[in-house]
């Protein structure tokens, strides 16, 4: 099933200001919504982690788990795809594929298996392009195999099980993310565990997320089928027994195939006094671990989510906006590109001109944007300025062509920073701009498609900053 959520046309009235979580917020309700975002990046019909959760934690419940496993169990379900997008990048790098739709594939190879792994590899490389182009990508991949096991030991299990570590989670969690791949033979990634060796909570979640994904597409039969042939080969052959025995269990099934299951996972989050409040201050990093996922997905785009966040936030003190505002813009700032974990990393890296289906792709990225965040009481008063930020003055931007009396000024200041980050960094087909010709290109469409005002304090603030803003080496160079 394909990620295109329709997101409702933007409010016409900017949300309240706020500074602090909303009373009652809880990690696992910002953690449940935002996985929408790494259904995206996982290639995932929408709502995919949160029905595998549903699955894990049934599991754990037959299992009689204790609370607090429970609860590392429940957020390394939440996360378990969070180095993904890292991992799609790394992959799209080796072949010029689709990441979401390679790495499904390459991280189920096993050793021994090189014919096999050699017909996957001639499936998938250079799609699109003609036989011959595609032997050609083909030889030269010819070490891929290898080169594919440590992409997925150190960017998807690595970087995921780190994410789990920064927002402060259990270290069970973390544990339980980083050996996510590996199998219950002993053929899996990352580190080639096998049986009792491999956490248990690893196991759980990757028996979850296998079920899940054959249930979603295939439906029952073919996910009890697929356990049960892979039963002491891929899954723990108890974990496996138990949900065999699902079979007769319809009402259950059904839950699964319920369009919106964000409460139900909510609702049944484990308490534990080792998950942390998600008060102002877990909010911001959790709004930097998205960020860094988001920008993990291509290389042209490394720390582009945070230069834009601090470029707004600065703009913003210059332009006298207070602070619970400034703070407000640098959060929709570090997610306005949430969609992008929607758009493949073969167009997000294509160097050559993009055609009119794949610039389509690319120009729904804020819809995405629109349909995560808003689903996160604690960033909904953020969602609009975050989704908005290609929209322009004279209504010419996209994907809603919003006009300029509709675009408050955080949402304006957003635009120029998006704008003077992505001229000043480099791309797959250009280099990097000076911060000067970058800021005369913003003056060429001053007060037509940006905001006069909202230019004046980016450029005052770059220039604050110790000659235009550090982060783009080569600009700094140049200028």
């Amino acid at each position: 099933m394909p990620n295109t959520p329709v997101a409702p046309p933007p409010p016409t009235a900017p949300a309240a200001p706020s500074v602090a979580a909303p009373a009652g917020a809880r990690l696992a309700e910002v953690l449940a919504a935002l996985s929408y975002a790494l259904d995206l990046a996982d290639g995932q019909s929408p709502g995919a982690t949160l029905r595998s959760c549903v699955v894990g934690l049934r599991l754990a419940d037959e299992l009689g788990l204790p609370p607090a496993t429970r609860s590392a169990l429940y957020y390394a379900l939440l996360l378990k795809d969070a180095g993904s997008s890292g991992s799609a990048a790394g992959l799209a790098a080796l072949r010029r594929a689709d990441g979401r739709l390679a790495a499904p594939r390459l991280s189920a190879r096993r050793p021994g298996h090189s014919l096999r792994t050699a017909l996957r590899l001639a499936r998938d490389a250079a799609v699109g392009g003609s036989w011959l182009a595609r032997v050609r990508r083909l030889l030269r991949l010819a070490p891929a195999p290898m080169v594919a096991r440590q992409v997925a030991r150190t960017i998807r299990a690595e970087r995921g099980a780190e994410i789990a570590r920064r927002l402060g989670l259990p270290a069970e969690t973390a544990e339980a993310i980083r050996w996510l791949d590996e199998h219950w033979g002993g053929r899996g990634h990352a580190d080639g565990l096998r049986g009792e060796a491999i956490p248990l909570l690893s196991r759980i979640a990757l028996l979850a997320r296998t079920v899940e994904r054959l249930h979603t597409g295939h439906g029952v039969d073919a996910a009890l089928a697929v356990a049960g042939a892979r039963r002491g080969r891929w899954f723990d052959p108890r974990l496996v027994d138990r949900v065999l025995a699902w079979r007769g269990d319809p009402a259950w099934w059904a839950l699964l195939r319920e369009p919106e299951l964000l409460a139900t996972v909510v609702a049944v989050e484990p308490h534990a006094a080792a998950v942390p409040p998600a008060d102002e201050e877990r909010l911001a990093i959790v709004a930097h671990a998205f960020a860094d996922i988001v920008d993990a997905r291509s290389p042209y785009t490394l720390r582009h989510s945070a230069n834009v966040a601090v470029l707004a936030r600065g703009a913003a003190g210059l332009l006298g906006l207070g602070e619970a505002e400034a703070h407000r813009l640098y959060l929709a700032g570090l997610l306005h590109d949430l969609g992008k974990l929607g758009v493949p990393t073969r167009i997000l890296d294509k160097p050559e001109r993009l055609t009119e289906a794949e610039r389509a792709v690319v120009e729904r990225h804020p819809l995405h944007t629109w349909a995560v965040l808003s689903r996160a009481r604690a960033f909904a008063d953020i969602a609009r300025p975050a989704a908005l930020h290609h929209e322009r003055l004279d209504g010419s931007g996209y994907p809603w062509g919003v006009p300029g009396e509709e675009l408050d000024v955080l949402t304006r200041l957003l635009v120029v920073s998006d704008v003077y980050e992505a001229l000043t960094a480099d791309r797959p087909y250009r280099r990097g701009m000076t911060p000067h010709a970058a800021v005369a290109l913003l003056h060429r469409d001053r007060g037509t498609k940006l905001c006069p005002q909202a230019i004046d304090a980016l450029v005052a603030f770059a220039e604050e900053s110790d000659g235009w803003y550090v982060t783009h080496p080569v600009a700094m160079r140049a200028a």
